[in-house]
């Protein structure tokens, strides 16, 4: 009867994580097409002879807001479903104003739409947890960022080649849609599937590895404000192109990320995602404004920014197992690439309107290029030390005591253990107490003490001394070769 139960909540879990994908896929399809720095929104100004600035920069100001305070109101899974629902019915509404002329509900239309915009995606954070299990993240991940891109792509053309208005109209089809998905996510179990209790024991400490990350989200992004603000309107004469491919590049390269044939490949290309960055602004500078540049440009730039989206949403999945209210982790995370955006794009709107040479933003993107390189590391060797079994982060951790004993030092019963209880039974073996254990994993003791007592318990001993004479005991039965 248990294994019957099991069976039957991997299926619920199953239909909630593809449930979930659909409902925030369709949400952010209208959000990337209209609300942030959304062709539909351009669209409908340049039709009305309006400027987009002021709505586009508080638009995004107003969506960090809402990823970063999320958290402090949205506690539950059920009030995460209740803010979709209600926003959702409100992002309806509010977009009906710009089949209008320009009116005073504009601006804060699009303000109250990006604040609630940003809530939403926190929110969707339980879903993330409960729905997908920790080693599928990653491509639930993927397909999120993938389906809203590629959702998004006939809105924005038909907005710029057809009307404005039948892009708008579209995208509130896509929100209807969100609306009665969202009528069917469930509001029980907060936990995610097959999450161990280190949580309920004592809460892993995350705040460092999460302020470190955040800072690194927040520099690299800066490029694609400056992207949104200098590059794009570069090659806004190149309008059919410009209308679908936009999004190609990235949707390639969060699809090839999503299973790369190797697990290392994800690790190499964060810094040949750099360097893509950086050739992208030199390329700027060099090349001319024809469409052959722009896809030069664009593909360089845009296939950077899918492979760090992925890093950053993957890892930060990873993080909702390690808090009780997953909207805080997600939220705050995501706000740093939101801010990271809106100062970026500041930073270009300043330059251009200057009427200064591209040479000015593109050294600018280079410094950053050369802060994000430094950060990599340091972040990396702290993220390891959290979840040193992520793809990303495969080959950027020190390899271990236990990864350097020979395969008679790993008896076959230790393949029950799963990575953070090998790490620990490795320093274990090494004599070390559980306040040094604790310390160089950045966990508390009583975590410590709790994966301990798991380790002892998967592998039927009580005792370090034991542990230990199962290392000898394969040692001494295990045939030379």
């Amino acid at each position: 009867m248990a294994h019957g139960r099991g069976n039957g909540a991997s299926h619920v879990i199953l239909d909630e994580r593809k449930l979930s994908i659909v409902v925030v896929s369709l949400f952010s399809s209208w959000m990337l097409a209209f609300l942030f720095e959304g062709q539909i929104l351009y669209a409908l100004s340049d039709a009305f002879g309006v400027s987009p600035g002021p709505m586009i920069f508080g638009g995004v100001a107003a969506s960090f807001a809402g990823l970063f305070l999320c958290g402090f109101f949205i506690k539950t899974k059920e009030a995460a479903r209740r803010l979709l629902l209600c926003s959702y019915a409100f992002f309806v509404a509010a977009s009906a104003i710009f089949f209008f002329p320009p009116s005073v509900l504009w601006r804060p239309g699009v303000i109250i739409s990006s604040s609630l915009a940003g809530g939403c995606v926190a929110a969707w954070g339980f879903y993330f947890k409960s729905g997908t299990p920790r080693n599928e993240r990653t491509r639930t991940a993927a397909d999120v960022l993938i389906c809203s891109n590629v959702l998004m792509i006939p809105l924005n053309m038909a907005a710029i080649h057809l009307s404005p208005r039948i892009g708008l109209a579209l995208s509130m089809l896509a929100l209807s849609g969100a609306f009665i998905f969202a009528l069917r996510l469930p509001t029980g179990n907060d936990a995610a599937p097959g999450d161990t209790a280190v949580a309920k024991e004592e809460p892993v400490n995350i705040a460092g590895s999460l302020a470190l990350l955040c800072l690194f989200i927040l520099v690299i992004t800066i490029n694609s404000g400056l992207m949104y603000q200098v590059i794009n309107p570069a090659f806004a004469h190149n309008e059919w192109l410009t209308s679908w491919y936009w999004a190609i590049p990235y949707v390639v390269a969060v699809y090839a990320m999503r299973n790369p044939a190797l697990k290392t490949n994800r690790t190499y290309m964060l810094y040949v995602a750099l360097a893509m960055i950086g050739f992208s602004f030199i390329a700027f500078v060099f090349l001319d404004r024809s469409a052959m540049s722009y896809l030069v440009v664009n593909t360089l730039m845009l296939g950077a920014c899918g492979i760090y989206d992925l890093f950053w949403w993957s890892i930060l999945g990873e993080m909702l197992d390690f808090c009780k209210n997953p909207a805080t982790v997600f939220g705050i995370g995501l706000s740093a690439n939101v801010l990271g955006v809106l100062i970026g794009g500041l930073i270009g709107n300043a330059i251009s309107s200057a009427g200064t040479q591209a040479f000015n933003p593109t050294m600018l993107a280079l410094a950053v290029v050369c802060v994000t390189l430094a950060l990599l590391p340091p972040l990396h060797k702290r993220l390891c030390s959290l979840l040193q079994d992520h793809a990303y982060l495969v080959m950027f951790s020190e390899v271990s005591p236990w990864q350097e004993s020979t395969p008679a030092d790993q008896p076959a019963a230790f393949e029950s253990l799963s990575e953070r209880e090998r790490q620990v039974a490795s320093l274990l073996l090494q004599r070390k107490t559980y306040k040094m254990i604790a310390g160089e994993l950045f966990i508390s003791e009583n975590t410590v003490k709790y994966y301990v007592k798991n380790i002892y318990s998967k592998l039927g001993i009580r005792s370090r001394e034991e542990l230990i004479d199962i290392v000898f005991a394969t040692a001494d039965t295990t045939p030379r070769k």
